[in-house]
């Protein structure tokens, strides 16, 4: 079963399956504009030194503002409704070995701890990006080797985010990347399962 297979959730309450509002304007900004900004730094704009930079600073910019977010906004964007302790992760992740991990309205605890440590690879790549561009750090070896590393391991963890965001649509029957454009996600008999207050 492809994405393409899993059809949209109806538009209103009560079609069939209710859906509740899970991911606000600002997480959904975040999300493609850091995913934009990544993909195109990794790929066309590696080598064009002017435009890697000014989209770098963006994709700092938006960490800046998700990372403030996550302490002041509700529901499911606040850190503290989903990132996991590491016991809380080593059940999910047991539980996903036997194939009866719960299914999340929020991210689920493999899905937090794997956005915990995309949002540490962009720091550091923006922060040592940023360290490159100073006359002080200007060549210095360990600065470019950190950035260089960084960016290789932030490749295979977007790799791996895209591969369980996929992995996960197909499993519970529910199309995450459009979840992540309208907001929207399927509700379960109309409650929100995590317990957490709905993103408005």
């Amino acid at each position: 079963m492809a994405l393409a297979d899993l059809a949209p959730l109806p538009a209103q309450p009560g079609a069939g399956m209710s859906r509740v509002k899970v991911w606000d304007p600002l997480v959904r900004i975040f999300h493609w504009t850091v995913a934009g900004g990544v993909i195109a730094n990794l790929t066309f704009l590696r080598h064009a030194d002017d435009p890697h930079i000014y989209v770098g600073y963006m994709v700092v910019a938006a960490l800046s503002v998700r990372l403030v977010w996550g302490f002041v906004a509700r529901g499911h964007a606040r850190f503290t409704s989903f990132v996991p302790g590491p016991r809380g992760l080593i059940a999910y992740l047991a539980a996903m070995a036997r194939r009866r991990e719960p299914r999340h309205i929020g991210h689920n605890p493999a899905g937090a701890a794997m956005i915990v440590v995309l949002m540490v690879l962009l720091a550091a790549v923006g922060v040592t990006g940023w360290m490159m561009g100073l006359d002080a750090y200007w060549g210095v070896p360990w600065v470019e080797g950190v950035h260089e590393l960084s960016a290789n391991l932030l490749i295979g963890a977007v790799s791996l985010h895209v591969i369980g965001a996929i992995a996960e649509s197909i499993r519970h029957r529910e199309n995450l990347p459009l979840a992540m454009i309208t907001g929207y996600k399927r509700s379960a008999e109309g409650t929100d399962v995590d317990n957490a207050p709905v993103a408005r």
